[in-house]
């Protein structure tokens, strides 16, 4: 008993100490840049090192009438986005979770692959396949290029990006309900109709609404689509408000901070009415018996539903992939789909010194390998911190390590900006590469600290404090058990920083100090001159990176699990 309580003891003081260590981290990380755009919208004149005329700008600027229109653009963007996933997302994730579709985990794999492209570089491939001159009107004698490049156009292909969330959540929650619920029904005489009315519509609703309220943040946050396609017909969203107010001279800074806040609001509501969706009652369809559900035929109609699932998979996946990779492959984009203009002269190009490109491959793999390393080791001391203690320092770092969840990149990118410029400062990462690793850390955290709190919590304590009872240090314990333990799950989740941060675009075209240039600023930046081909050829760099990672973290996550298999039975056999 003593023992137990000494243990207890020496873990609260432990957990003090990871505590400090880890809170400086984080506010320098979150809070730091977060406040400044605060008092930035606050104080128009803290860019000298002045308090002066406090909120003399807040009118101004909340006056202005492209604030309503872009306000307004970016709800009608979020909407339109939402209700395309929902007509896409929905019909898809209730069929795949009730009935017996043929290729069922295929479908599932090229659904996800729109989901990892940058949307950046999905948008390029339909310019190119859908604008006038493209690929489609090579082929098929006609274009949509005014459909494209407008609000339905943007819609079109944002849906196509996010709908795999609603997707996978419908139809992971159609497969968990019992099958006997449905059984039931049938047995009782009710019809199809009523049995999806009654039992399957209300079980699968918060799903459906906390999915559809999380693609609509996605959706009001993303600047590489709307900046891509809207912008060509004027219809700009906050996201590129933002942009134009920190690019367009001069420059307004308290302006952009302003657009920031109410970004920060329109998202965080998002996420609150999401929370509060899947929170405010249980809708569990779960007995405490095992039961599996039997999936049921298609009958008549699976040559339908294939062709459904089929359609999606060639427009959503295969579609911009195809533009991407065909666009890389020509000699000049004039010479179109003709045999004498196909040619691998492009990704040659990209191993010439001359074109900078791998010089931009070796920082963004430099940044996403940094990141990921400093994102993983704050994860687990954070992870440890807010599992173990239950002390309010530990919620409040729970919240900082995950509040950039609900912060658009191009916040996080405005408050580093407004942080690292103040004139007092004595030292600054601001036109440096770390402000890139800073942003990056900013807004990936929250993958590490999911997965390792996840990790932390299934892996219990009692090992833990049969540690502490031997008297090992609090390095040691987590050197020698944590670490360990939930080694895969923190491969898996840096393995996605990485993917992400090594093709990162809003923060890094405003953030990238002058001569450093990393994939996403390389692909911006060639076509802004002009040179096509170059810039498709590192979208397909970029495009195999990101889908072999998730691969790559798999078949590394799998392998510790065998090894860890293998080590146990061998112990258990010497037993």
């Amino acid at each position: 008993m003593a023992l137990s309580r000494r243990s207890r003891e020496r873990s609260q003081t432990e957990g003090g100490g990871l505590a400090a260590l880890v809170a400086p981290v984080l506010l320098v990380l979150i809070a730091w840049p977060l406040s400044f755009i605060v008092l930035q919208a606050i104080f128009p004149e803290i860019g000298a090192g002045s308090l002066a005329r406090p909120f003399a700008l807040v009118s101004e600027t909340l006056s202005d009438p492209r604030l309503v229109e872009w306000t307004f653009n970016t709800l009608k963007l979020g909407l339109g986005v939402m209700v395309g996933s929902f007509v896409v997302g929905v019909p898809l994730g209730m069929l795949r979770g009730l009935f017996k579709v043929p290729g069922g985990g295929l479908w599932d794999v090229l659904f996800t692959v729109p989901f990892t492209i940058p949307p950046y570089i999905a948008a390029l491939g339909w310019i190119f396949a859908l604008q006038p001159h493209g690929y489609l009107d090579q082929i098929a004698g006609f274009n949509v290029g005014k459909f494209l490049f407008s609000y339905w156009g943007v819609v079109f292909v944002m849906t196509l990006n996010v709908f795999p969330v609603v997707y996978f959540a419908v139809s992971r929650s159609v497969a968990a309900i019992s099958g006997r619920y449905l059984e039931a029904a049938r047995v009782c005489g009710a019809a199809p109709s009523v049995s999806f009315r009654r039992i399957l519509l209300p079980l699968t609703a918060p799903a459906i609404a906390a999915s559809l309220l999380l693609v609509f943040a996605m959706s009001i946050e993303e600047f590489g689509t709307p900046a891509v396609l809207a912008a060509r017909s004027g219809f700009l969203v906050l996201v590129t408000g933002v942009e134009q107010r920190l690019s367009d001279y001069p420059i307004d800074l308290p302006g952009a901070a302003m657009l920031s806040i109410v970004l920060v609001m329109l998202a965080l509501a998002a996420f609150v009415g999401q929370h509060w969706i899947v929170n405010r009652r249980d809708t569990g369809a779960m007995s405490g018996k095992p039961s599996r559900q039997e999936l049921m035929e298609l009958g008549r109609y699976k040559p339908l539903v294939l062709a459904g699932f089929a359609a999606v998979a060639t427009v959503g996946t295969m579609a911009p992939i195809a533009s991407v990779l065909i666009t890389a492959s020509t000699r000049t984009i004039s010479g179109g789909l003709a045999a004498d203009n196909l040619s691998l002269d492009n990704f040659r190009g990209l191993a010439d010194q001359t074109s900078g490109a791998m010089e931009a491959l070796l920082t963004s793999f430099s940044l996403g390998i940094g990141t990921a390393l400093i994102t993983g080791l704050v994860g687990v001391l954070t992870a440890l911190v807010t599992v173990r203690q239950k002390t309010r320092m530990a919620r409040v770092l729970d919240f900082l390590s995950l509040v950039p969840n609900t912060i658009p990149g191009v916040v996080i990118a405005v408050g580093l900006i407004l942080a690292w410029t103040q004139p007092w400062l004595p030292l600054t990462v601001y036109n440096t590469p770390w402000v890139l690793v800073f942003a990056y850390c900013c807004l990936l955290l929250p993958y590490p600290v999911r997965y390792a709190t996840t990790a932390v919590r299934q892996m219990g304590s009692g090992l833990e404090d049969a540690a502490r009872v031997f008297g090992a240090r609090p390095v040691t314990l987590i050197l020698r058990i944590v670490l360990p333990l939930i080694l895969p799950s923190m491969v898996a989740a840096m393995l996605l920083v990485f993917a992400v941060a090594s093709r990162e675009l809003v923060a890094t075209i405003l953030l990238a100090p002058l001569g450093t240039e990393t994939i996403a600023t390389f692909i911006w930046n060639q076509f802004e001159q002009g040179s096509v081909g170059l810039g498709m050829a590192m979208s397909s760099v970029a495009i195999l990176v990101t889908l072999s990672v998730p691969a790559l973290a798999a078949l590394v996550s799998r392998r510790f699990a065998a090894t860890a298999s293998d080590k146990a039975r061998a112990g258990t056999q010497s037993a």
